[in-house]
């Protein structure tokens, strides 16, 4: 972690100076804002503490709940969520709380009497290599502690104002600054009575299944209903059934299933208890199901092991469906030549499926990070408005597979062993599945397709193991100027910055004449480097493109004094040196990243890495016109930037 950059300041670093107007606890809703978030789940707050790092986007959310959230609801955090949560800073704080998902056992009726379980397997849950990062169960509720600690601790101070929703909007795209208008009122108030109007540029509903912001722009949720009810509980029990800390997936052979999700602190748990089928039409809440159902069932499909529930912290009761939106976005489907969007949908409000996969939360955080860094990029005038329709191309299209993948997923699990009977002694199907699909539940399915923010595949085999449009995968490397072993994947922060990583070639040490002197030649002095055209003449060279170097030797091999200035930039008011650009092969394991990610050690290469943490394109080292042209398909040059800075200034 960076700071006293722009001078020495005491206490917590997390602990950002406050922005001049930042926002008061309290205070009152301005008459218009930049963006307005509808809803502080995890996709509003995940946005919110984007958004909150940049205090001249003026930005606020609105809950309609009376307070922050305390327990229930989601809890599973994919591989993939835990790198972000990595450049959001609260990673650590996630390991050190929540419980590790380490091996996920399997179990089904026994053979020899079908009225009680038996283990039929047990599996590493996440695959050696895949993250970094561990799969982790965390209440939901803590997540959103987080993500508020980072809102209030950022410049614009950040919070929440609850007990507030959404009666309607409108959007004029002729309406000029400010298009959308909102009508807000305090929940429980009388129809008509205090509603609160503003302006907005953009809004972002983030408001659940029942999403009053897509209602306004007149979309709906399209999919079928499985017809299958189940019912989770949160609870503290005493039983003798083995493998209670262990995530569990249990197939009985008349009384349903049950997932079994150990929560944190050592003695919760949680477990998804399979009910009856529903009959066509028919709605979970008529069948008055109560908690009693719930811990009657799991003791019958638990025999021959006994459970004790002592206390029940949270329940609820659910249908299993899969919906989704035909956009994500308040642009109509024959519009997108002629209107920008200006309101914006994520998470249950624009797709929703069975919690079975674990991917509720997770997916949607990643679309409010897919989103976040745009509107930052697009309000700062670092690139046109129109990249914002990349949002909902993107996300659906990862919705959409995401939901394939759980209907086959939710299908399986409950489904009966054949003739009611143990499945003679061969893998049950269910098993098999979990096993093929687990980059599904670790996150890493996720594959943006070309465009103009992500490259084809034309040099792909440079960096076979940094595939474009996937997520960046993290490796050992050690930071040059200090000799510290850390990922390189941590340097990627939730700060709307690009990162463009030169992996040096074979022997090519920073010397004259050698493939990253020429690089860093170009990236400084030409007027095509997106360094120079893209960022301001005021601001700190890395503020839009953060650039860096692995080298392949070993860190003492190497003389820092000789690298380039570009590579030691200096910085801030008081223009000090940045010494964190550099970078080394960890050569103490054996196969250090050139080998973990199939970077071809000869010509080196670059990796260019979105804000988002995806890989956006591999390029040859010296391929320094095309490196240019990819930013010039998307960036506004700061010329006019620095224009409009200085007419303000006269």
């Amino acid at each position: 972690m960076q700071y006293h950059l722009n001078g020495f300041h005491p206490g917590d670093p997390e602990v950002l100076p406050a922005a001049p107007g930042h926002q008061v606890p309290g205070s009152s809703l301005p008459e218009a804002v930049d963006v307005l978030i509808v809803g502080s789940g995890p996709a509003g707050l995940t946005l919110a503490a984007q958004l909150a790092a940049f205090p001249e986007i003026s930005t606020r959310i609105v809950e309609r709940r009376p307070e922050p959230l305390e327990r229930g609801q989601a809890d599973g955090i994919s591989c993939r969520s835990m790198e972000m949560f990595n450049a959001f800073g609260f990673a650590e704080k996630v390991l050190k709380q929540g419980y590790w998902v380490n091996e996920t056992t399997f179990w089904k009726p026994d053979a020899g009497r079908t009225d009680h379980i038996v283990r039929s397997g047990r599996v590493q849950d996440v695959e050696d290599g895949l993250s970094e990062m561990p799969h982790v169960i965390l209440n939901q509720a803590r997540v959103h502690d987080m993500y508020l600690e980072v809102m209030r601790n950022a410049p614009s101070r950040l919070e929440p104002d609850y007990a507030l929703q959404l009666v309607d909007l409108d959007v004029d795209p002729a309406g000029g600054d400010h298009p959308v208008t909102v009508r807000l009122e305090p929940v429980g108030a009388d129809q008509g009575d205090e509603v609160v109007t503003l302006r907005a540029r953009y809004v972002v509903g983030c408001d659940g299944a029942r999403s009053a912001v897509r209602r306004s722009i007149g979309l709906t949720l399209k999919g079928d209903s499985a017809n299958h009810a189940w019912g989770v509980m949160d609870v503290l029990a005493v039983t003798d059934f083995p493998d209670i800390r262990f995530k569990t997936l249990i197939q009985s052979a008349g009384e349903g299933n049950i997932i079994i999700i150990p929560r944190e602190g050592g003695y919760l748990v949680r477990l998804y208890i399979e009910l009856d089928k529903l009959a066509d039409g028919e709605r979970v809440a008529n069948r008055t199901i109560t908690v009693d159902h719930l811990i009657a069932a799991t003791q019958r499909i638990f025999r021959p092991w006994s459970i004790d529930v002592k206390e029940v912290v949270w329940w609820s009761v659910y249908e299993i469906g899969q919906r989704l939106t035909d956009k994500f976005d308040d642009v109509p489907p024959a519009g997108r030549s002629t209107r920008l969007p200006h309101v914006f949908i994520a998470g249950d409000a624009c797709h929703t499926h069975s919690p079975k996969a674990g991917q509720g939360m997770n997916v949607s955080m990643g679309d409010a990070f897919n989103l976040g860094w745009k509107l930052v990029s697009v309000l700062r005038g670092l690139c046109p408005p129109d990249i914002l329709h990349s949002y909902s191309a993107e996300r659906r299209a990862v919705a959409k597979d995401l939901i394939e993948f759980d209907k086959e997923w939710a299908r399986i699990i409950s489904e009966r062993p054949k003739d009611g009977a143990a499945d003679n002694g061969d893998t049950p199907k269910f098993q098999r599945y979990f096993i093929e699909h687990g980059r599904y539940t670790a996150g890493m399915s996720v594959r943006y397709a070309p465009s103009a923010l992500t490259g084809d595949g034309q040099w792909q085999s440079l960096a076979s193991g940094f595939e474009i449009g996937a997520r960046f995968h993290s490796a050992p490397v050690i930071r040059l100027a200090d000799g510290k072993p850390m990922e390189l994947g941590h340097v990627v922060k939730a700060d709307a910055r690009w990162r463009v990583f030169a992996f040096c070639g074979g022997g090519d040490a920073a010397a004259e004449g050698g493939g990253l002197i020429e690089l860093c030649r170009f990236l400084s002095e030409s007027e095509a480097s997106p360094l120079r055209r893209f960022t301001r003449r005021d601001a700190d060279i890395d503020s839009v493109i953060d650039f860096r170097a692995v080298f392949q030797q070993h860190f003492r091999d190497l003389a820092i004094e000789r690298m380039p200035a570009l590579l030691r930039p200096r910085k801030g008011r008081l223009g000090l040196v940045d010494y964190e650009k550099m970078f080394c092969a960890d050569l103490s394991q054996g196969r250090d990243i050139f080998d973990l990610r199939g970077i071809d050690r000869e010509p080196g290469c670059l990796v260019v890495v979105r804000p988002d943490q995806y890989v956006a394109h591999v390029l040859p080292l010296d391929a320094h016109d095309q490196l240019a042209a990819f930013f010039d398909g998307f960036m506004l040059p700061a010329a006019g930037r620095d224009a409009m800075r200085e007419l303000q200034e006269v």
